[in-house]
């Protein structure tokens, strides 16, 4: 059966970088022209994909465990690249024959392009020897079967909440499947109506909230990914509650501790409240746009904010950042009440408490307090409110909030001033460079979605004419600008962190969805357009930042590991397994041995992944400490326990250091989109240990480097050095 066209035809059937935009294309083009039955297709065929390959087929292959025809059979014929991912049943067939069965439900004569694709597809993967015949009958019938079932309930769900939460929408449209929809009914412009109908598109909000907290939550039970650097370290900090910390305020370690304490020390347990919060923030943000602007806008918000990168993060990673991000949109929210003529003291110390709460989580929510002196300045009317106490009850709760921060620093040297200022380079010299505002302004339209940031920044300059007709838009361009515009400023001077914008996201694109909808009724119809495209591109964004092996399946091979979205999140247990093993080996010489780590976040990953490291903690000595320093330069600098010098003399230690992983050299992008082989940077050779680390123990010895792999990607690499006998 071989031969030179199926040799040159089927490895290009495991992935063209051509398919990516052609699938954003036709999703925008259903979405746009497709009507309501195009986009009960577009949700089906995401939901049943999601089924068949998310759920399904990954349990199936964890619990067959059939190893692939690449890896078991030598004289297999390989033509593309082989993973080690499971190989029965085959993902590629499963989401294929899913698509193909979706299609065939709305469109009847699609099955007759789409089933003879999904065969093609199928055979593929037995020609490139990747998997067996059955593998693919298997993953044929599992998308087939997951796309009916999934079909099935979502008409199901229909007809049952339809009914009775959607009425109106309902009766115009009252099966998915069949698609028959009513005659438009003349539409309801009384009071009544409207509210019904703002009622709808309030309930489809909590709708999307909820459905979302639930993947969210279900997707980090899964454990697909694993603990950054930041989680791991300051994970470590919930085990030592202070009033404060060497770079961050006791807010991110009081959540940890809670997380924790529910959920045990566990990644879910770490990461647990970072959904909660995203859903409590789309809950307050959709009421508080429903209010002032109507459901429909509100709803429509929710849906943007969703498909924006560096939000969708924050809904999975337990930062600092997410719950500054839900405490300045709780004191924006509190404060546009206060300032209205009705404001009331009450308004003000909610605004307060939330500002407080939030510098507790993040320093930089002090911005709001510019902001806000802002909007007094731009906005006359709301001047009265310096009149009445309950601005100045507002900055006594923040001023409060401070003294648990400035209570620590006092003891500990101010050490968290001088950190804030190197991190801001604000003892640099003034060298006014345009390197970083490029790659500042690239950053963020990366990850707030370029169509949406680009709207954004029109917004903010094309609604100043109509600032003084709408004081709302005049609040939110107060809460969001100035930090955005600050932050731009400030990369003339140095490089600015992506997220630390991350506050001004919301009340800026609260403006943008006010202005754009207002263009919209003045008849400038493109709005729709952009808006499909920026939630399609959204939507692909994250699915691909949640899972970025799905790159390797589309474009038919994997992204280099120095470049994947998720590096940092990968690999963690695999390289704490490498640091046992050389631990357990310099063990064997019968003396204590503890591990070295020459950063903190590395320090928080093996105290985290090394089961008993992580019970050793609180034990007053632990099993992983972080490299000497004569300077504070981390946390544990500050925990006496962490100090070995002391303490462990006579004891042999496994010091480790990281290099970086593959880097692909200049021009790889071209090069990986087009299928041809890419070049990758020297791997530099390996180092000696610290001066320091020398200086500590009689002796030091190189262990080597050692790559942690997944698949054939090195997505790690890790120097070791066995130390004996601390002086």
């Amino acid at each position: 059966m071989a031969n030179k066209v199926f040799d040159w035809l089927m490895p290009r059937l495991a992935g063209h970088l051509l398919f990516l935009p052609t699938l954003l294309a036709a999703g925008v083009l259903l979405l746009c022209k497709g009507g309501r039955r195009g986009r009960v297709f577009v949700l089906c065929l995401a939901l049943a994909i999601g089924v068949a390959d998310g759920v399904v087929t990954n349990t199936i292959k964890k619990l067959v465990a059939r190893p692939r025809p690449c890896i078991a059979l030598a004289d297999a014929r390989v033509l593309i690249g082989c993973s080690d991912s499971g190989s029965m049943p085959s993902a590629h067939a499963a989401n294929w024959f899913a698509a193909t069965m979706v299609g065939f439900v709305f469109y009847r004569r699609s099955w007759r392009g789409m089933l003879p694709a999904a065969a093609t597809i199928a055979f593929s993967r037995v020609y490139n020897g990747v998997h067996y015949p059955s593998d693919v009958v298997a993953g044929a019938m599992v998308g087939a079967g997951s796309a009916v079932a999934v079909v099935w309930w979502a008409n199901a769900l229909w007809g049952l909440i339809g009914r009775k939460w959607f009425p109106l929408w309902w009766q115009r449209l009252p099966s998915l499947v069949e698609g028959r929809e009513t005659r438009k009914p003349t539409p309801d412009t009384s009071a009544t109506g409207q509210a019904t109908l703002d009622a709808h598109w309030l309930r489809l909000g909590y709708v999307l909230i909820v459905a979302l907290l639930l993947f969210r939550l279900g997707y980090l039970a899964s454990g697909a990914i694993q603990l950054s650097k930041d989680e791991a370290y300051q994970w470590l900090w919930s085990k030592h509650l202070a009033l404060s910390y060497y770079s961050k305020p006791p807010g991110i370690a009081l959540i940890q501790f809670g997380g924790t304490s529910l959920w045990g020390d566990t990644q879910f347990g770490v990461r647990f409240f970072s959904p909660v919060f995203a859903a409590l923030l789309s809950f307050v943000l959709l009421r508080f746009l429903a209010r002032e602007t109507g459901a429909r806008l509100g709803f429509l918000v929710l849906l943007i904010v969703n498909c924006v990168p560096l939000l969708g993060v924050g809904a999975i990673l337990m930062t600092i950042d997410p719950p500054l991000v839900l405490c300045w949109t709780l004191a924006m929210i509190a404060g546009w009440r206060a300032v209205q003529p009705a404001g009331t003291t009450k308004h003000w110390l909610l605004a307060g408490v939330a500002t407080g709460l939030g510098f507790l989580s993040k320093y930089s929510a002090l911005y709001l307090l510019v902001c806000w002196a802002l909007f007094f300045v731009l906005w006359p009317p709301a001047r009265v409110q310096l009149k009445r106490p309950g601005p100045y009850l507002a900055l006594l709760i923040v001023a409060l909030s401070t003294l648990p921060v400035i209570l620590w620093n006092s003891q500990h040297g101010w050490i968290t001033v001088q950190h804030v200022s190197e991190n801001a380079a604000l003892g640099g010299t003034w060298r006014p460079t345009l390197r970083y505002v490029w790659e500042f302004l690239g950053a963020e339209a990366g990850l707030l979605n370029p169509v949406f940031f680009a709207g954004a920044l029109w917004a903010m300059a094309a609604f100043w004419p109509r600032r003084q007709q709408n004081p709302l838009w005049l609040y939110l361009f107060c809460l969001g600008a100035p930090v955005f515009l600050g932050h731009l400023a400030w990369s003339f001077h140095s490089r600015i962190q992506p997220n630390w914008i991350a506050p001004a996201v919301l009340p800026m694109f609260c403006l943008m969805a006010l202005y754009w909808e207002t263009r919209w009724r003045e008849g400038v119809r493109a709005v729709k357009g952009w808006l499909a495209a920026g939630v399609v591109l959204g939507l692909v964004a994250l699915v691909v930042m949640h899972e970025s092996n799905l790159i390797g399946k589309l474009a038919g091979r994997p992204l280099p590991a120095g470049v994947d979205p998720l590096r940092r999140v990968r690999a963690w247990k695999q390289t704490s397994a490498v640091v046992a093993q050389a631990r357990q080996k310099l063990l064997q010489e019968g003396k204590p041995t503890f591990i070295i780590a020459d950063h903190y976040g590395m320090s928080g990953e093996f105290s985290f992944y090394l089961p008993e490291a992580k019970a050793s903690l609180g034990t007053g000595e632990p099993l992983v400490c972080c490299q000497t320093t004569l300077e504070p330069e981390n946390q544990l600098y500050f925990w006496p326990e962490y100090q070995y010098r002391g303490r462990r003399r006579g004891q042999n230690a496994i010091y480790v250091t990281e290099s970086e992983p593959d880097q692909p050299v200049k021009g790889w992008v071209w090069n990986w989109l087009m299928g041809r082989e890419i070049g990758y940077a020297e791997v530099p050779p390996p180092t000696p240990p610290p001066v320091l680390i020398r200086q500590e123990f009689e002796s030091v010895t190189d262990l080597g480097v050692h790559e942690v792999k997944l698949g054939d990607r090195v997505f790690r690499r890790v120097q070791l050095f066995a130390c004996r006998n601390l002086r």
